[in-house]
Protein backbone atom coordinates (compact mmCIF):
# COMPACT_ATOMS: atom_id res chain seq x y z
CA UNK A 1 0.00 0.00 0.00
CA UNK A 2 3.03 2.26 0.25
CA UNK A 3 2.57 3.38 -3.35
CA UNK A 4 -0.98 4.64 -2.84
CA UNK A 5 -1.73 8.33 -2.42
CA UNK A 6 -2.36 9.77 1.05
CA UNK A 7 -3.88 13.20 1.66
CA UNK A 8 -2.69 15.06 4.77
CA UNK A 9 -4.71 17.94 6.22
CA UNK A 10 -2.97 20.39 8.54
CA UNK A 11 0.21 19.59 6.63
CA UNK A 12 1.87 22.82 7.77
CA UNK A 13 1.40 22.13 11.48
CA UNK A 14 3.75 20.52 14.00
CA UNK A 15 2.60 16.95 13.31
CA UNK A 16 1.80 17.58 9.65
CA UNK A 17 5.30 18.76 8.76
CA UNK A 18 6.88 15.76 10.47
CA UNK A 19 4.51 13.36 8.72
CA UNK A 20 5.12 14.91 5.28
CA UNK A 21 8.89 14.71 5.82
CA UNK A 22 8.46 11.05 6.74
CA UNK A 23 6.38 10.31 3.64
CA UNK A 24 8.94 12.08 1.44
CA UNK A 25 11.77 10.09 3.03
CA UNK A 26 10.12 6.71 2.36
CA UNK A 27 8.83 7.68 -1.08
CA UNK A 28 5.12 7.52 -0.26
CA UNK A 29 3.00 9.69 -2.59
CA UNK A 30 1.11 12.33 -0.63
CA UNK A 31 -0.88 15.47 -1.18
CA UNK A 32 -0.76 18.24 1.43
CA UNK A 33 -3.76 20.37 2.36
CA UNK A 34 -2.89 23.68 4.02
CA UNK A 35 -4.77 26.85 4.90
CA UNK A 36 -2.41 29.29 3.17
CA UNK A 37 0.16 28.85 0.38
CA UNK A 38 3.56 27.69 1.64
CA UNK A 39 7.01 28.03 0.14
CA UNK A 40 8.49 24.81 1.52
CA UNK A 41 6.92 21.97 -0.47
CA UNK A 42 8.33 18.76 1.01
CA UNK A 43 9.46 16.13 -1.45
CA UNK A 44 7.92 17.91 -4.41
CA UNK A 45 4.41 16.99 -3.26
CA UNK A 46 1.28 18.84 -4.34
CA UNK A 47 0.16 21.45 -1.80
CA UNK A 48 -3.46 22.58 -1.89
CA UNK A 49 -4.20 25.88 -0.14
CA UNK A 50 -7.92 25.68 0.62
CA UNK A 51 -8.41 28.32 3.33
CA UNK A 52 -10.40 27.08 6.31
CA UNK A 53 -11.56 23.52 5.73
CA UNK A 54 -15.04 24.32 7.03
CA UNK A 55 -15.43 26.95 4.27
CA UNK A 56 -13.59 25.18 1.46
CA UNK A 57 -15.50 24.82 -1.80
CA UNK A 58 -16.69 21.32 -2.64
CA UNK A 59 -14.94 21.26 -6.01
CA UNK A 60 -11.64 22.25 -4.37
CA UNK A 61 -11.85 19.45 -1.79
CA UNK A 62 -12.92 16.95 -4.44
CA UNK A 63 -9.86 17.85 -6.53
CA UNK A 64 -7.59 17.61 -3.50
CA UNK A 65 -8.86 14.10 -2.62
CA UNK A 66 -9.09 12.75 -6.15
CA UNK A 67 -7.39 9.34 -6.42
CA UNK A 68 -6.52 9.16 -2.72
CA UNK A 69 -6.37 5.87 -0.83
CA UNK A 70 -6.39 7.49 2.61
CA UNK A 71 -6.80 10.79 4.45
CA UNK A 72 -4.83 11.70 7.57
CA UNK A 73 -6.82 14.50 9.16
CA UNK A 74 -4.56 16.55 11.42
CA UNK A 75 -6.08 20.00 10.96
CA UNK A 76 -8.06 21.43 13.85
CA UNK A 77 -8.08 23.84 16.76
CA UNK A 78 -6.11 22.71 19.82
CA UNK A 79 -5.58 24.47 23.13
CA UNK A 80 -4.99 28.18 22.59
CA UNK A 81 -2.58 29.80 25.05
CA UNK A 82 -3.77 33.34 24.37
CA UNK A 83 -7.45 33.13 23.46
CA UNK A 84 -8.60 35.93 21.17
CA UNK A 85 -11.84 34.55 19.79
CA UNK A 86 -14.98 36.29 21.12
CA UNK A 87 -16.69 32.88 21.13
CA UNK A 88 -14.10 30.15 21.80
CA UNK A 89 -16.65 27.32 22.01
CA UNK A 90 -18.01 28.15 18.57
CA UNK A 91 -14.48 28.48 17.18
CA UNK A 92 -13.55 25.03 18.50
CA UNK A 93 -16.70 23.46 17.08
CA UNK A 94 -16.23 25.04 13.65
CA UNK A 95 -12.60 23.98 13.34
CA UNK A 96 -12.93 20.52 14.88
CA UNK A 97 -16.44 19.32 14.04
CA UNK A 98 -17.63 21.18 10.96
CA UNK A 99 -14.25 20.92 9.23
CA UNK A 100 -14.05 17.18 9.96
CA UNK A 101 -17.54 16.71 8.52
CA UNK A 102 -16.54 18.57 5.35
CA UNK A 103 -13.33 16.65 4.71
CA UNK A 104 -15.03 13.38 5.67
CA UNK A 105 -17.85 13.97 3.20
CA UNK A 106 -15.29 14.77 0.51
CA UNK A 107 -13.49 11.51 1.32
CA UNK A 108 -16.73 9.57 0.89
CA UNK A 109 -17.41 11.26 -2.46
CA UNK A 110 -13.86 10.47 -3.62
CA UNK A 111 -14.13 6.79 -2.69
CA UNK A 112 -11.31 7.01 -0.13
CA UNK A 113 -10.80 3.79 1.83
CA UNK A 114 -9.16 4.89 5.10
CA UNK A 115 -9.58 7.99 7.25
CA UNK A 116 -7.15 8.54 10.13
CA UNK A 117 -8.41 11.17 12.56
CA UNK A 118 -6.06 12.78 15.09
CA UNK A 119 -8.14 12.98 18.26
CA UNK A 120 -7.08 13.37 21.89
CA UNK A 121 -6.87 11.33 25.09
CA UNK A 122 -8.79 14.19 26.69
CA UNK A 123 -11.95 12.78 25.10
CA UNK A 124 -11.85 10.30 27.99
CA UNK A 125 -11.08 12.89 30.68
CA UNK A 126 -8.37 15.00 32.27
CA UNK A 127 -6.93 12.57 34.81
CA UNK A 128 -6.64 8.93 35.78
CA UNK A 129 -6.39 7.09 39.10
CA UNK A 130 -3.13 5.28 39.90
CA UNK A 131 -2.94 2.00 38.03
CA UNK A 132 -6.15 2.70 36.09
CA UNK A 133 -5.22 3.94 32.63
CA UNK A 134 -7.95 4.91 30.22
CA UNK A 135 -8.93 2.28 27.66
CA UNK A 136 -10.67 3.04 24.36
CA UNK A 137 -13.95 1.47 25.45
CA UNK A 138 -14.15 3.52 28.67
CA UNK A 139 -16.94 6.07 28.91
CA UNK A 140 -15.91 9.45 27.56
CA UNK A 141 -15.79 12.49 29.83
CA UNK A 142 -14.46 15.52 27.92
CA UNK A 143 -13.94 18.46 30.26
CA UNK A 144 -13.36 21.45 27.99
CA UNK A 145 -14.37 22.83 24.60
CA UNK A 146 -11.38 21.28 22.86
CA UNK A 147 -12.08 17.76 24.13
CA UNK A 148 -15.86 18.07 23.70
CA UNK A 149 -15.51 19.07 20.06
CA UNK A 150 -13.01 16.31 19.38
CA UNK A 151 -15.50 13.82 20.85
CA UNK A 152 -18.27 15.29 18.70
CA UNK A 153 -16.02 15.11 15.65
CA UNK A 154 -15.41 11.41 16.35
CA UNK A 155 -19.16 10.75 16.50
CA UNK A 156 -19.78 12.81 13.36
CA UNK A 157 -17.12 10.93 11.43
CA UNK A 158 -18.38 7.51 12.51
CA UNK A 159 -21.93 8.41 11.45
CA UNK A 160 -20.68 9.77 8.14
CA UNK A 161 -18.80 6.56 7.36
CA UNK A 162 -21.74 4.23 8.01
CA UNK A 163 -22.77 2.27 4.91
CA UNK A 164 -19.79 3.61 2.95
CA UNK A 165 -16.37 2.21 1.98
CA UNK A 166 -14.62 4.72 4.25
CA UNK A 167 -13.18 3.21 7.46
CA UNK A 168 -12.41 5.65 10.30
CA UNK A 169 -9.45 5.14 12.66
CA UNK A 170 -9.64 7.50 15.64
CA UNK A 171 -6.20 7.94 17.19
CA UNK A 172 -6.53 9.50 20.64
CA UNK A 173 -3.19 11.15 21.24
CA UNK A 174 -1.57 12.35 24.49
CA UNK A 175 0.85 15.27 24.62
CA UNK A 176 2.99 14.99 21.47
CA UNK A 177 6.54 16.34 21.66
CA UNK A 178 9.60 16.49 19.46
CA UNK A 179 11.43 18.84 17.10
CA UNK A 180 9.15 21.74 16.24
CA UNK A 181 7.04 21.43 19.38
CA UNK A 182 5.37 24.58 20.69
CA UNK A 183 3.06 25.58 23.52
CA UNK A 184 3.67 24.48 27.10
CA UNK A 185 6.29 21.88 26.18
CA UNK A 186 8.39 24.48 24.37
CA UNK A 187 8.02 26.77 27.38
CA UNK A 188 9.26 23.94 29.62
CA UNK A 189 12.31 23.47 27.38
CA UNK A 190 13.04 27.19 27.66
CA UNK A 191 12.66 27.13 31.44
CA UNK A 192 15.03 24.18 31.93
CA UNK A 193 17.58 25.66 29.53
CA UNK A 194 17.46 28.95 31.43
CA UNK A 195 18.17 27.08 34.70
CA UNK A 196 14.95 28.37 36.22
CA UNK A 197 13.92 26.96 39.58
CA UNK A 198 10.85 24.77 39.06
CA UNK A 199 8.77 23.96 42.19
CA UNK A 200 7.73 20.54 40.93
CA UNK A 201 10.00 18.02 42.67
CA UNK A 202 7.29 16.79 45.06
CA UNK A 203 4.89 15.71 42.31
CA UNK A 204 4.22 11.97 42.18
CA UNK A 205 2.20 11.42 39.05
CA UNK A 206 2.28 9.30 35.88
CA UNK A 207 1.62 10.64 32.39
CA UNK A 208 1.60 9.02 28.96
CA UNK A 209 3.46 10.93 26.24
CA UNK A 210 4.13 10.44 22.53
CA UNK A 211 7.26 11.41 20.62
CA UNK A 212 6.62 12.77 17.14
CA UNK A 213 8.89 10.10 15.62
CA UNK A 214 6.79 7.36 17.19
CA UNK A 215 3.59 9.05 16.05
CA UNK A 216 4.55 9.20 12.37
CA UNK A 217 5.51 5.52 12.53
CA UNK A 218 2.15 4.74 14.15
CA UNK A 219 0.32 6.55 11.34
CA UNK A 220 2.41 4.60 8.83
CA UNK A 221 1.45 1.36 10.57
CA UNK A 222 -2.22 2.35 10.38
CA UNK A 223 -1.92 2.95 6.66
CA UNK A 224 -0.01 -0.29 6.06
CA UNK A 225 -2.23 -2.52 8.19
CA UNK A 226 -3.59 -5.39 6.08
CA UNK A 227 -7.03 -4.93 7.61
CA UNK A 228 -8.24 -1.33 8.02
CA UNK A 229 -7.88 -0.07 11.58
CA UNK A 230 -11.34 0.83 12.84
CA UNK A 231 -12.58 2.74 15.88
CA UNK A 232 -10.80 4.50 18.73
CA UNK A 233 -7.27 3.65 19.89
CA UNK A 234 -4.63 5.26 22.07
CA UNK A 235 -1.06 5.69 20.79
CA UNK A 236 1.76 6.36 23.25
CA UNK A 237 5.46 5.92 23.95
CA UNK A 238 6.58 2.91 25.96
CA UNK A 239 5.98 3.50 29.66
CA UNK A 240 4.83 6.58 31.57
CA UNK A 241 6.79 9.34 33.23
CA UNK A 242 6.27 11.70 36.17
CA UNK A 243 6.56 15.44 35.74
CA UNK A 244 9.87 15.59 37.69
CA UNK A 245 11.26 12.67 35.68
CA UNK A 246 10.34 14.42 32.44
CA UNK A 247 12.03 17.64 33.54
CA UNK A 248 15.15 15.78 34.60
CA UNK A 249 15.22 13.98 31.24
CA UNK A 250 14.89 17.32 29.43
CA UNK A 251 17.81 18.61 31.47
CA UNK A 252 19.97 15.66 30.44
CA UNK A 253 19.08 16.16 26.79
CA UNK A 254 19.99 19.85 27.03
CA UNK A 255 23.11 19.15 29.13
CA UNK A 256 21.62 21.49 31.73
CA UNK A 257 20.86 20.06 35.20
CA UNK A 258 17.21 20.62 36.06
CA UNK A 259 16.68 22.85 39.12
CA UNK A 260 13.76 21.21 40.87
CA UNK A 261 12.42 22.41 44.21
CA UNK A 262 10.01 20.41 46.38
CA UNK A 263 6.83 22.40 47.02
CA UNK A 264 3.83 20.46 48.40
CA UNK A 265 1.26 19.84 45.70
CA UNK A 266 -1.63 21.41 47.71
CA UNK A 267 0.32 24.68 47.71
CA UNK A 268 0.86 24.37 43.96
CA UNK A 269 -2.89 23.96 43.47
CA UNK A 270 -3.59 27.06 45.55
CA UNK A 271 -1.00 29.04 43.63
CA UNK A 272 -2.61 27.88 40.38
CA UNK A 273 -6.05 29.06 41.47
CA UNK A 274 -4.75 32.42 42.69
CA UNK A 275 -2.83 33.02 39.45
CA UNK A 276 -5.67 31.92 37.20
CA UNK A 277 -3.62 28.98 35.93
CA UNK A 278 -5.49 26.26 37.78
CA UNK A 279 -6.00 23.95 34.75
CA UNK A 280 -2.34 24.17 33.73
CA UNK A 281 -1.16 23.38 37.26
CA UNK A 282 -3.64 20.50 37.50
CA UNK A 283 -2.15 18.97 34.37
CA UNK A 284 1.37 19.23 35.82
CA UNK A 285 0.28 17.59 39.06
CA UNK A 286 -2.25 15.00 37.94
CA UNK A 287 -1.84 11.62 36.28
CA UNK A 288 -3.10 10.87 32.77
CA UNK A 289 -2.24 7.37 31.58
CA UNK A 290 -3.76 5.40 28.72
CA UNK A 291 -3.57 1.82 27.48
CA UNK A 292 -2.47 1.42 23.84
CA UNK A 293 -2.85 -2.39 23.69
CA UNK A 294 -5.72 -2.24 21.20
CA UNK A 295 -3.65 -0.24 18.72
CA UNK A 296 -0.66 -2.56 19.04
CA UNK A 297 -2.94 -5.57 18.53
CA UNK A 298 -4.55 -4.00 15.46
CA UNK A 299 -1.31 -2.96 13.73
CA UNK A 300 1.62 -4.84 15.29
CA UNK A 301 3.19 -1.42 15.92
CA UNK A 302 5.71 -0.80 18.68
CA UNK A 303 7.37 2.55 19.43
CA UNK A 304 10.94 2.65 18.14
CA UNK A 305 12.10 5.76 19.99
CA UNK A 306 12.63 5.97 23.74
CA UNK A 307 11.91 9.11 25.75
CA UNK A 308 15.64 9.84 25.74
CA UNK A 309 15.88 9.40 21.95
CA UNK A 310 12.99 11.76 21.33
CA UNK A 311 14.24 14.36 23.79
CA UNK A 312 17.75 14.25 22.29
CA UNK A 313 16.27 15.10 18.89
CA UNK A 314 14.11 17.79 20.48
CA UNK A 315 17.11 19.33 22.24
CA UNK A 316 19.09 19.39 18.98
CA UNK A 317 16.23 21.25 17.31
CA UNK A 318 15.98 23.63 20.30
CA UNK A 319 19.68 24.50 20.03
CA UNK A 320 19.29 25.30 16.34
CA UNK A 321 16.30 27.48 17.11
CA UNK A 322 18.27 29.38 19.74
CA UNK A 323 21.55 29.41 17.77
CA UNK A 324 23.38 27.58 20.52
Amino acid sequence: MSGRLVVVTGADGFIGRALCRHFAAIGRPFRAIVRKPVDHHVGGADYFAVGNLEDARIEVLDAALSGAFAVVHLAGRAHVLEERSPNPSAAYRTANVVATAHIGAAAVRAGVNRFIFASTVKVNGESTAPGRPFRPDDAIAPADAYARTKAEAERTLIALCEHTALVPALLRLPLVYGPGVHGNFAALLDAVAACKRLPLAAIRNRRSLLGIGNLVQAIEATLESEQPVRGAHFVIDDGSVSTPQLIEAIGRALNTPARLIAVPTPLLRVAGMVSGRGPQVARLIGSLEVDDASFRDATGWKPRCSLEDSLTATAAWWRTRHSI
